[in-house]
């Protein structure tokens, strides 16, 4: 076994999801992630935690999916039970084929959503961490060598994430403090989002820092009032599709128009999925510098340094003060989507530009 599976396994168990003694831990595994998977069982085992183990395959829920049609029981008990008696879940991808559930109809896949609602808040209550095992199907969906995907992974997971976590404090202290961001890029991409009364997340890959990825790098809080125009120029594959070249409007902040160069169908899907889907659910920034180039897998882009990404729907209800009267987004749908910010672009919060062409204004070569 290459050590860095076992580096892996602890960095989940102990800075991420930190597992203790006698914590119920749900772990998710996908088809080909069976090697991390036993490294984590056997890390879950010496922190003295209890276990069960789920299996998770694009073929397995696209089967279940074309079968059962469009008419899912609400929440199922019996796994309503699970998760509502977790205290930790984690979920290790490593599927076969990114493109499994692309012949699945889009009315289908909205049923089933719908009906997860309340499993989805359940799993969500939890001390829940993503992350994924290197595989073969990620290295060619990267268009990358398997050995080179692999050291490129794990740069990506096996940081110094307690140094990341003091840097990436300079921005949640700006958006936690600011009440209007802007994001100008060329000429198509002019946006403002208003993030009064929000709270920005430090998203240091534990659930100490309210962040449930791994590898994460990233600052993100939930905007509103969104207002102009903002193109998403990183191809993405969304719901089994690739998806490129995405234009969004925004009026009164949802939004009125949309284009895509490609698959503009999917786009559509998911604006009108429900009332939620038209608004932004989050804005995040990328900040891990040891993502440096992008391979079709929003686990990793997203967090990539410069980049900016929006999500459609859903929005965290860690960006909500306790006792805020404001309420977090709601919707079926949290859809991220990126843009590169390293060439022809700035952000402002307040006026003041703290980004430029995805330098920040504490880094070295910073240009105000």
């Amino acid at each position: 076994m290459d050590s860095r599976v076992a580096e892996h396994a602890e960095v989940l168990v102990d800075w991420s999801a930190r597992i203790e003694d006698g914590d119920n831990v749900v772990l998710n595994v996908g088809p080909d992630a069976h090697e991390l998977a036993v490294a984590v069982a056997e890390t879950v085992g010496e922190r003295g935690a209890n276990l069960v183990t789920t299996y998770s395959s694009g073929e397995l829920s696209r089967a279940y999916k074309l079968g059962h049609g469009e008419d899912f029981d609400d929440d199922p008990a019996h796994e309503l039970a699970l998760l509502e008696n977790a205290d930790v879940y984690l979920s290790i991808g490593g599927g076969r084929n990114p493109s499994e559930g692309s012949d699945v109809p889009a009315d289908v896949r909205e049923a089933y959503g719908k009906s997860r609602e309340e499993l989805r808040e359940a799993r969500m209550d939890t001390d829940w961490v993503s992350t994924v095992h290197p595989t073969r199907s990620l290295a060619q969906q990267a268009n990358m060598s398997f050995e080179a995907y692999r050291d490129f992974a794990y740069d990506a997971i096996l940081r110094d994430w307690e140094d990341l976590a003091d840097q990436m404090a300079n921005m949640k202290d700006i958006l936690d403090d600011g009440s209007e961001v802007r994001l100008v890029k060329g000429e198509d991409t002019d946006l403002t989002m208003s993030i009064e009364g929000r709270t920005a997340v430090n998203s240091a890959a534990s659930v100490a820092y309210d962040s449930h990825n791994l590898p994460s790098g990233e600052v993100f809080t939930a905007p509103e009032a969104t207002e102009g125009e903002v193109v998403f120029d990183v191809p993405m594959t969304i719901r089994g599709e690739r998806v490129t070249d995405v234009h969004l409007t925004f009026e009164d902040g949802e939004v009125v128009d949309y284009a895509a160069g490609q698959n503009e169908d999917v786009v559509g899907e998911i604006l009108e999925t429900d009332a939620g889907a038209k608004r932004l659910g989050e804005l995040g920034i990328g900040m891990n510098r040891g993502i440096d180039q992008f391979t079709d897998s929003i686990l990793f882009d997203e967090k990539m340094g410069d980049t900016v990404h929006l999500a459609l729907g859903r929005a965290y209800k860690s960006n909500f003060p306790e006792g805020s009267e404001d309420e977090a987004n709601d919707s079926a749908v949290h859809v991220d989507m990126i843009t590169d910010v390293s060439e022809d672009s700035f952000m402002t919060v307040d006026g003041e530009v703290v980004q430029r062409n995805g330098t920040f204004r504490w880094e070295d070569g910073f240009e105000g």
